[in-house]
């Protein structure tokens, strides 16, 4: 089976493409015209995804797909471009970076994930980190553009935990395009009524869309996806961290930002909070038995007809059993 080093290092691709993606944002992006640059990231990415993967929705999966798309890329998109056109790029990351805790809280009720002790100590130390950022972080702290960031970490960790929870009989890229075709058609007509027709893109903005649509969305939302099927999610969450370490340094690198003693101290607690979240668990014996995320993944792309959902069976214990040697063999 994958390690869960190389299940963490691709899950870590995503973070880092959102916290970079904050300086392309403000560099090269269309400046006041959040809704209009939520709406391109996702809808014609999303068609294009649709295109090269041909397969639609079928039964409960439509609705299924609108609600995740309006969640994780409508909602999501339009507060994180607010987010990133009246806040400091370092800023605006450290504060998504709270989300692992709320992610642990949801996948507890959801889920049944308990948080582990290292998981909640890591999340302290994560957050200390997070703390050392903000009160060092260069500019002001706009309330809209605070307020929009915390609303967005409630917004995307309600989505993380429903994509762990239903899984889709789909891959998933298609998977993906599925949920950014959604977002985008909800973002369209609310961005025509409110900022109105479109302004005119010259080379600059596209390759700034060019970079958002296929690193940052498409590549990024994969990946992510992928690590919590493969990961409990709460440690999922604390690579999310990662974002504001790559804000950080993109903005020191890129936008002439400084970084003080503080922030130094901040990165490094940021990093080890990542570190100490990402211990191995022994299987927990005593819970339902269900097959895992991992598992119907695994088997899921190894059969080319629609499987039952995990969310939707129960397996006995011996069946499971089965299932999960099943799975190894095949990867």
């Amino acid at each position: 089976m994958e390690t869960n080093l190389r299940v963490v290092l691709l899950t870590a691709i995503a973070p880092i493409a959102w916290g970079s993606g904050y300086y392309v944002a403000e560099t090269y992006l269309p400046p006041d015209r959040p809704l209009f640059g939520a709406t391109v990231r996702a809808l014609p990415f999303g068609l294009l995804i649709l295109a090269l993967r041909p397969t639609l929705p079928r039964g409960h999966w439509w609705w299924r797909a609108a609600v995740l798309g309006t969640i994780n890329f409508a909602a999501f998109f339009g507060l994180l471009f607010v987010v990133s056109f009246r806040l400091p790029g370092g800023l605006a990351a450290t504060l998504t970076a709270t989300s692992p805790l709320v992610i642990m809280a949801l996948a507890w009720l959801v889920l049944g994930e308990r948080p582990r002790l290292a998981s909640l100590a890591a999340a302290g130390v994560g957050v200390t980190g997070v703390g050392l950022l903000v009160l060092r972080s260069p500019g002001g702290a706009d309330p809209l553009g605070v307020a929009a960031a915390l609303a967005a970490v409630l917004v995307s960790s309600c989505g993380f935990v429903l994509v762990k929870r239903w899984q889709p009989p789909v891959d998933l890229l298609t998977f993906t395009g599925w949920q950014m075709v959604a977002g985008g058609l909800v973002l369209l007509p609310v961005a025509l009524l409110v900022e109105g027709a479109p302004p005119a893109l010259g080379a600059r903005e596209l390759l700034g869309f060019a970079w958002i649509g296929l690193v940052g969305t498409v590549a990024a939302y994969v990946v992510w996806f992928r690590g919590l099927r493969r990961l409990p999610a709460g440690a999922v969450g604390l690579v999310g961290l990662l974002n504001p370490v790559a804000g950080t340094l993109t903005g020191v690198t890129l936008a002439g930002e400084r970084l003080g003693g503080w922030q130094a101290a901040g990165l490094a607690l940021v990093l080890a909070g990542v570190v100490l979240g990402q211990t191995r668990r022994a299987p927990d014996r005593s819970a339902p038995p269900t097959v895992s995320a991992a598992t119907a993944v695994v088997i899921g792309t190894a059969s080319t007809s629609p499987m039952p959902l995990a969310s939707e069976r129960t397996t006995s214990p011996a069946s499971s059993s089965v299932l999960t040697s099943a799975s190894n063999e095949r990867s």
